[in-house]
């Protein structure tokens, strides 16, 4: 089977890759602006004689993919608020690239990285089946935009019903390996921790719904597996974690020294969100069975981490 991947360079993507570069023997074709990098990547993981790198140009409609995945996108809050509007030209150029494929390779199949985000609202609860996306239209404000590209990304995906394009919504990823300058609660954590500093965080005990590289796969390969379907998918885990709950394991655990100030400025590229996570759990008709919970999969990250330090 042959996969391209849109955005090789992102954590997120790279982490699949070396997830199934262990358990299946799929052919990569990783797709990137800066080659360079990802030749550096695959070669640190001794994955040059197994996967080809490409420039976005050589992406060819006659040539044979099986799977598109598409990362290509914004993954840390403040990247995102400093690109701004142009997350609308990016998101769209890449997903017609792939939708013009699919149009002419019917029998592939289409794997679009979208996010909770396309929900809209402030998440007082969490999400669910009949959740209806909110946007206040008479008042859109910078953080809107990134919400908007992902849901007019899926709004088009929903209207070429004869494709087989599927939406995975990501809440909250945490990753062993992603870049811990990034700003996000457990990356902001884990520093604090390195930096024998005290986190100072919020009142606010927030509820998200971390899922890690095991189950994300599990969740790809679910969709690879499944017949020809054109839907959007909410990421889960076992069950979320409630910030206070985090904080306290890895008080216990890790020895994080934390306090709450209610002073502090935090990043929220995409708004404020105190339930962002999504009891929507209809992956399981496609067989997806998480395998973690949110803190289980948090804390077993963090140690392979810390580990490798």
């Amino acid at each position: 089977m042959k996969i391209a991947i849109l955005g090789a360079t992102s954590q997120i993507a790279q982490d699949l890759i070396l997830s199934f570069s262990k358990n299946q023997n799929y052919g990569f074709l990783l797709f990137g602006r800066n080659i360079e990098l990802l030749e550096k990547w695959i070669n640190s993981e001794n994955l040059s004689k197994k996967y080809q790198v490409k420039e976005y140009s050589e992406f060819d409609n006659h040539q044979k993919y099986d799977v598109i995945i598409n990362f290509v996108g914004i993954g840390d809050p403040a990247k995102a608020q400093k690109i701004g509007s142009d997350i609308f030209k990016i998101t769209e150029q890449y997903d017609d690239m792939a939708l013009e494929y699919l149009k002419q390779n019917k029998e592939a199949k289409y794997i679009f990285l979208s996010s909770g985000a396309v929900y809209g609202g402030n998440y007082q609860e969490p999400v669910n089946k009949d959740t209806v996306a909110t946007v206040d239209i008479n008042n859109l404000k910078s953080t809107d935009w990134y919400t908007l590209a992902k849901l007019y990304a899926e709004a088009k995906h929903r209207a070429l019903p004869d494709l087989s394009v599927v939406d995975i919504r990501v809440f909250n990823y945490f990753s062993h390996k992603q870049n811990m300058d990034a700003r996000f609660l457990i990356t902001d954590i884990v520093r604090a921790i390195k930096n024998k500093e005290v986190f100072k965080t919020s009142a606010d005990n927030i509820v998200r719904d971390f899922i890690t590289p095991p189950d994300f796969c599990n969740l790809i390969q679910a969709i690879i597996d499944f017949k020809h379907t054109n839907t959007a998918l909410d990421c889960y885990t076992k069950s979320p974690v409630s910030k206070f709950d985090l904080l306290s394991e890895f008080e216990s655990k890790f020895g994080l020294k934390y306090e709450i100030d209610e002073n502090i400025s935090i990043i929220n590229a995409t708004g404020v969100k105190l339930n962002y996570y999504s009891t929507n759990d209809i992956a399981k008709n496609i067989g997806y069975k998480p395998k973690k919970t949110s803190l289980d999969g948090i804390t077993h990250s963090y140690g392979y981490w810390a580990c490798s330090q």
